[in-house]
């Protein structure tokens, strides 16, 4: 059997929600596999009483985390938003495999997404056969979490059609999802809440009303605060998802990474980190840290697979290209002045200044 690329964080950190289970004597809400404190601590990392280590799942404010998990407690709905790349989804599953040890009742949102997807839909062939009733109904992730009191996920929620959205104010104020076809309800359970996700890239494409924005409390989750926390971020991203798609490459230098996390940094706010050059044209692709994450795990495969296993700057270069220039005629112009206005001055990036006018 082929081994699983990407584990549930339910099953990758089982050992550590395990520890922190038997470590927890604080209270817990009807439901919850952990205490509202012991959830902060999967998330934000740290030593227990008994010298077992958690890693930490999110770096940032332990504030908005606070914020988030006190959410969750209540009879409010948790919306995170923000820019593309700024950990929504990986919040949003741990949340929900520290509270209910289970992060897989995910709705995917797009334009596409029907109602039936979020409420329930049919089985046409016991339909056909036998009429509406329980067995013909085929229940949605929502409902599921409903019956058993736990957490559903809905990913980018401004993707989906502004009529389909309106279907959860029932589910969120009420906490009850009529069936009228079976003259019934569904009756959410304790411990059931909704989690959803929403990038403010896609604002303008389907607003929430503000009955279904009342229902939930929103946090943003912002980017990195400083350097040091975004090169934090990305080395720890990188060793994990190295061993799991088990590149044949060295970690990678700690300088290397800083110079992509730097670029990525100086592009995004339009000024150079030391202030010197004021105004830096930004290109139209995000640049978020997950897109930082991804050009050095391109970088460690080039250089595995076909060097010396050692990241250089001409491994790196190529995962910059790709991610900067999205709009070939824009980007371009944008990446080309940041290199000869930039890149180029620093004396200790001349090997990159190099690799990157060869890609070009």
């Amino acid at each position: 059997m082929s081994q699983v690329l990407r584990q549930h964080a339910e099953q990758q950190f089982a050992e550590e929600l395990d520890a922190l289970q038997k470590a927890d004597d604080r209270p817990r809400p009807p439901n919850w596999k952990l205490s509202p404190w012991a959830v902060l601590q999967y998330l934000m990392g740290g030593t227990l009483s008994n010298g077992f280590e958690v890693s930490a799942k999110y770096i940032g404010s332990p504030r908005l985390m606070e914020i988030a998990v006190s959410t969750l407690a209540t009879d409010r709905a948790l919306l995170l938003y923000g820019v593309p790349g700024t950990a929504k989804s990986w919040v949003s599953e741990h949340l929900a495999a520290a509270v209910s040890g289970d992060s897989t009742m995910l709705i995917q949102g797009t334009a596409g997404t029907s109602e039936e997807q979020l409420r329930y839909g049919w089985n046409y062939a016991q339909l056909l056969a036998h009429g509406p009733s329980e067995k013909a109904l085929v229940p949605s992730p929502l409902v599921h979490a409903m019956k058993l009191g736990k957490i559903a996920r809905i990913e980018e929620l401004t993707r989906i059609p502004a009529d389909v959205q309106d279907t959860l104010i029932t589910v969120l104020s009420e906490k009850t999802l009529p069936v009228p076809e079976l003259s019934t309800e569904f009756q959410a359970v304790a411990g059931f809440s909704v989690i959803a996700t929403a990038n403010n890239r896609d604002k303008g494409v389907n607003e929430l009303s503000s009955a279904l924005k009342r229902r939930f409390n929103t946090v943003v989750l912002p980017v990195p605060a400083s350097q040091d926390e975004e090169v934090k971020i990305v080395i720890k991203r990188v060793g994990e998802q190295s061993r799991a798609l088990q590149l044949p490459a060295e970690a990678p230098a700690l300088e290397e990474v800083r110079r992509v996390v730097q670029i990525f940094r100086e592009l995004r706010n339009g000024q150079t980190e030391d202030g010197k050059t004021v105004r830096i044209k930004s290109p139209s692709s995000t640049l978020s840290t997950a897109e930082a994450i991804s050009v050095i795990n391109s970088g460690m495969a080039l250089a595995g697979h076909f060097g010396d296993g050692v990241l250089r700057a001409h491994d790196v270069a190529s995962g910059l290209l790709g991610a900067v220039i999205k709009d070939p005629v824009q980007d371009s112009v944008v990446w080309k002045e940041y290199l000869e206005t930039v890149v180029k001055e620093r004396s200790e990036w001349k090997d990159l200044y190099r690799a990157c006018r060869e890609q070009i």
